[in-house]
């Protein structure tokens, strides 16, 4: 399936406007805006938890690798 056409886009938009209104327009699209934001602000938060539990977690790490070396020599 391609991009569709230009007759098929003013169909579409034809329905939409036919659906819910033309005032009623400018609400979906703000409200499709903002959800798209909020998408995009959680997967960036969802991937920046994992780095500070990294940061958090390193020196135990490390300190254990130190611990456990020192018992084996």
């Amino acid at each position: 399936m391609g991009m569709p056409s230009m007759p098929e886009l003013l169909i579409v938009l034809a329905i939409v406007v036919l659906l819910f209104g033309a005032k009623k327009i400018p609400d979906l699209a703000k409200g499709m805006g903002k959800g798209i934001k909020d998408f995009k602000k959680a997967i960036k938060e969802d991937d920046e938890e994992p780095k500070e539990i990294a940061k958090t977690e390193e020196p135990k790490v490390e300190a254990k690798t130190e611990e456990k070396k020192s018992e084996n020599a």
